[in-house]
Parts: C-alpha cells; structure tokens; sequence
C-alpha cells in the first residue's frame, strides 16, 4: 500500500501531464479475447495463456503477450514495484489492440524518458485502490442508478455503467468509452479488467 501512496504522490507533482481527448468507439467489441476459466484451479485462460491466482499483476501480464504494451509501458514509467506490491489493486488493462488505436505516434512519445510523469498518470488511471469485481462495479452502478464513479490512483474519476447488454462501459474523463472484455482475472494483489480501449485522464496542475 505504500507504494501506490507514493504512486499517487508521484503523479499529483507533475506540473503538466498527457491528456488529449482520444476517439474511441463506443459500440461493442471489434476484437476478441477467447477466455477459459477453470475455477478449481483458479486459473482464467486469456487467448491459450494461463493467468494464476496465485501470481501477481505484473507475472501474469508478462506471460501474455496480448498485454506486452502495456506491460512495456509499466516498466518504462517504472511502476513494476506498484503492480508487484501486495495492494489490492483493481487494475484495468487494455489490450495491444486497445493502445494501437491511440493517434499515430501518441503512444511512441508517451514512452519518451521526458514524458515519464505523463506515462505514469496515464497507467494509474487504469487502476484503483481496493479488489474490485464486476460484482461491486454492476453493485454501484445500481447504487447510483445507472452511473458509479470511481477514483483511481491518479486521482481523476472514472465512470462505469452498463449498456443494453449488461456489459461494462468505463468513461474516461475526455467522454472516450472503453468496454471490459474479460472481468474478474484474479490476481494475489487484486483483480485485472481486460478493456478494449486507453483510458485518458484531463490534465492536472498543482
């Protein structure tokens, strides 16, 4: 838990950071994710690789390759300790295809050593404090007939409701919809949501 304090620390002194309203569609999936779920073993097959219980955010991300951006990204922005910490962290985790439908050239600058608070905000937005299942996500959206709103490590505020399929549609700050793919990945540290888009946050200054 110390770390994501000091993540948050972290990201709420960067005088400037990354936020451009992002187009992403807000119509069901395009791509697909072929999932297997063997609850005895509490194992969940995430396109033919097998994502443990009993192995942290960043040990299944690494044996997936379907996540290796954003994995690449949370080394580059040094957050390894963040998503290895004991936590609990709910982490929302967007495929390569989500990050490849970012402006051209978006995702080569925010990897840039000079855009590393830029980076890190980005990464906290997909997560928030706590181990967080679609169960309590749909729970306060109920709650607050029809829109919950969580704030993730960054700081800035997220929105999830659900649409006529009772899918999950998260909403990032710039109004960009994001669906949850696969829910409920459970992690030793927490849970991972697999979203088909990049959640951006507004920029913020102290």
């Amino acid at each position: 838990m110390r770390r994501v304090l000091l993540l948050i620390t972290i990201v709420f002194i960067s005088i400037g950071v990354y936020a451009q309203k992002v187009a992403m569609p807000s119509t069901p999936v395009t791509d697909s994710v072929r999932v297997k779920i063997n609850k005895s073993k509490k194992v969940t097959e995430v396109d033919g690789v097998d994502m443990y219980a009993s192995k942290d955010i960043v040990q299944n991300l690494t044996n997936a390759p379907r996540f290796s951006i954003v994995l690449n990204a949370i080394r580059k922005a040094g957050l390894i300790g963040t998503f290895k910490s004991k936590g609990p962290i709910t982490m929302f985790v967007p495929t390569n295809e989500a990050f490849k439908k970012l402006p051209e050239g978006r995702l080569d600058t925010l990897l840039k050593i000079n855009h590393n608070l830029d980076l890190c905000q980005l990464l906290a937005y997909h997560a928030i404090v706590g181990k967080v299942n679609s169960k309590k996500i749909s729970k306060e959206i109920r709650a607050g007939k029809g829109k919950a709103i969580f704030t993730t490590l960054a700081g800035s505020k997220l929105i999830a409701t659900e649409d006529d399929k009772d899918n999950i549609v998260l909403t990032d700050e710039f109004g960009n919809n994001s669906l949850i793919q696969v829910d409920d990945i459970e992690e030793s540290n927490g849970i991972i949501h697999v979203i088909n888009g990049v959640l951006v946050p507004k920029r913020r200054s102290i």
